[in-house]
This record gives C-alpha cells, sequence and structure tokens, in this order.
C-alpha cells in the first residue's frame, strides 16, 4: 500500500512541474524519398520494395528527378494561428539550399501526413541532398522540429 501512495504522488509531482506537460505539436515521422522521371518514389506497395527501389536511385543518379518528404506531424488546432510546414535541404553544390513550405491543416484527430516536393530546375540546382530539417510553426514560433544527422 505504500509503495502505491508513492507512485501516485511521484506522478502528481512530475505531471505537475513545469515543462512536464507534453508539447503542443510533434513531428513524428519524416521520409525523405528520391523520385525517379515518372516522379513515383516506389514501384509497388510494399515497404521492401520502397527501400530497395530507393537503394537504386541511389546507385543511379541520372535515374533521379526530384525528392519528396512525406512528414507526419500532430497539432491541435488553437484559434487564431496558422500551421505551416517548411522543410530545408542542404544540398552539394556550392551555395545550394531550398526551402519548402507550405500551410498545414490537421484532421480531425490532430495528426496528419503532408508532402513536400522539389523537382525540376530547382532539383538540378540543388546537386546531392546532403542534409534536411523540417519544422512546423505555429504563427512565428516554432511548435516541432526533426532534422537528419548532418543538419
Amino acid at each position: 500500500m505504500r509503495w502505491f501512495k508513492l507512485l501516485t504522488v511521484v506522478i502528481l509531482v512530475c505531471t505537475s512541474a513545469p515543462g512536464a506537460r507534453a508539447a503542443t505539436a510533434k513531428i513524428i515521422k519524416v521520409l525523405p524519398h528520391r523520385l525517379d522521371r515518372e516522379g513515383r518514389h516506389t514501384l509497388s506497395p510494399s515497404l521492401y520494395d520502397r527501400d530497395a527501389y530507393q537503394a537504386f536511385l541511389r546507385k543511379n543518379p541520372n535515374q533521379n528527378s526530384g525528392l519528396r518528404f512525406d512528414i507526419q506531424w500532430k497539432a491541435k488546432r488553437t484559434a487564431g494561428t496558422e500551421l505551416r510546414l517548411r522543410v530545408e535541404i542542404r544540398g552539394s553544390k556550392e551555395a545550394s539550399s531550398i526551402r519548402l513550405e507550405q500551410s498545414a491543416l490537421p484532421d480531425r484527430w490532430y495528426r496528419s501526413w503532408s508532402s513536400l516536393r522539389v523537382d525540376g530546375e530547382a532539383y538540378k540546382k540543388l546537386g546531392e541532398m546532403i542534409a534536411w530539417r523540417a519544422t512546423l510553426w505555429e504563427g512565428d514560433q516554432l511548435a516541432a522540429e526533426q532534422k537528419s544527422f548532418l543538419w
């Protein structure tokens, strides 16, 4: 019985401490995909086939036509604030970086998938992708961030 009381007190202290509350927004997963000349990132719905095709595109850069970032995120709707999803990419060519941005609307379950893509002339100017950073903004405040190792 003492352990139960002690556990209850610890839980109350931890959840009432400032900063212990969960963030209102979070980027759950970022999947950067190379796209082939037809705009596909895979040839079939299988995850194994997707990974194999991505490895093929990585080894054959002449087959690539762009990049697509699939981002899973969640955020609670706050009245009066606009959510914006932003992806910044650093490339291998000298002084090359790209910033993609779009407005984000959470679904009724407060989590969504969004896709941002770079292709065409912008992709050619970028060169090989070196690093990326995905951010979720509430108005002008940074709400969530996820970045690659080299960012």
